[in-house]
């Protein structure tokens, strides 16, 4: 006779494989650990297999379990496709999503084809700009959701990773080593009052060769080699590099990437992107460290 996969268990156990622990897995799927931790045993017992590794400090994945990861994805994908096929191809209407600019890539354009492709008769509009613009947008109610950037969070949101701040520059620049070190921030920018108090404590002198509103305008200084900028690890574009410095910078800390949701925007479709975009960014890790180190500022 044959036996069935639970699809619950499934997509428990993916998702402690992209969390990286059971912990992470619990919050995304708005489950409790000990909910979580039974799926996983129920669906080892009907495979009569370990799918975990729980002898190390860490959760990892046991042979069986990086066989069966693959399977599962295929299964909740096509499982995921055709609900939302045959069940919600009648929403319709718009939902209004800010962003920090500098934390757009590489998550988003993943999150908004996911999004599309459940939800073909929603229009997601897409608000790019900075922390402050886009909290003072949401509070006026005209975004449905945004992302954050913040040394805290404020009520109402949650917050989804924490990353460090790090200093970036153009490819193989020099631009660092120069005193008064060259900074080149958007005036809106939250990341350049936390870099101007790290360089002062330091004792490091600094002058802003840039103080505009535009992004590119700071893409192109910092490009070219003639300041240096701040941002968030994991999310600096290919033409620049993290400065590898040696400790001649000072260390920045970390920010908070937050989600924020308007309860009077909370439904099925929303619910969804929200999601989504938990999983992106929970389960997102900053990328590994480069030679040197832009972006625009959150």
């Amino acid at each position: 006779m044959p036996r069935n996969l639970d699809l619950t268990a499934l997509r428990s156990f993916v998702a402690i494989a992209d969390a990286g622990g059971v912990t992470r897995a619990a919050g995304f799927l708005n489950l409790t650990q000990s909910a979580v931790s039974m799926q996983i045993r129920r669906l080892e017992e009907s495979l009569d297999l370990a799918l975990l590794d729980r002898t190390g400090r860490g959760v990892s994945l046991t042979p069986a379990g990086e066989q069966l990861l693959g399977y599962a994805r295929k299964m909740l994908a096509l499982n995921d496709e055709v609900y939302a096929r045959l069940t919600q191809a009648n929403h319709e209407g718009e939902v209004v999503l800010g962003v920090p600019h500098d934390i757009v890539y590489p998550q988003i354009p993943q999150v908004l084809q996911a999004f599309a492709r459940d939800y073909p008769r929603m229009k997601v509009t897409l608000l790019s700009s900075f922390t402050r613009t886009l909290l003072a947008q949401f509070g006026r109610g005209e975004c449905d959701m945004i992302l954050t950037t913040e040394d805290s969070v404020g009520p109402g949101g949650e917050t989804l990773t924490e990353l460090p701040l790090i200093w970036i520059g153009a490819r193989g620049g020099q631009a660092w080593r120069q005193r008064p070190l060259r900074l080149a921030h958007e005036q809106s920018c939250f990341f350049r009052q936390p870099t101007q108090a790290a360089l002062d404590a330091a004792g490091i002198p600094w002058v802003m060769a840039m103080d505009g509103s535009s992004s590119r305008a700071t893409e192109a200084i910092v490009s070219a080699d003639l300041a240096v900028h701040t941002m968030l690890a994991g999310s600096e574009p290919a033409h620049v590099e993290r400065i590898a410095h040696g400790g001649t910078l000072p260390d920045l800390g970390s920010l908070k990437i937050n989600l924020y949701v308007a309860e009077t925007a909370r439904n099925s479709a929303v619910s969804a992107l929200a999601d989504l975009v938990r999983h992106a960014y929970c389960c997102a890790l900053p990328a590994a460290p480069m030679r040197s180190a832009i972006a625009a500022g959150a």
